[in-house]
């Protein structure tokens, strides 16, 4: 930028190579958007999860059942987190 400059006030002929820019082509890959409708189904999802843990821990405090809460409840839990996880990730990989 200032050879180019400097030409001018030399009042020079400057060869084609002065010309030449130093970036020849800018590439810009666009990410993906995060999807505010697919936020919101994760949200939803969330709460009947939340509704889900719940109801299960009523019923096995109100009834003899022959398991722990935890049995049905982690694995929910687990894999709601596991596919949340996954979405985030890739958003900010993308």
């Amino acid at each position: 930028m200032f050879t180019s400059f400097l030409h001018l006030f030399a009042r020079r002929p400057t060869s084609e190579a002065n010309h030449d820019p130093f970036i020849r082509e800018v590439v810009v890959h666009e990410r993906d958007a995060r999807n505010p409708r697919v936020e919101r189904v994760i949200f939803v999802c969330w709460m009947l999860i939340a509704v889900k843990h719940v109801a299960i821990i009523w019923v096995c405090q109100r009834y003899p059942v022959p398991f722990h809460q935890l049995w049905i409840n982690f694995p929910t839990w687990l894999l709601g987190a596991l596919a949340t996880g996954i979405y985030f990730w890739r958003m900010r990989r993308g």
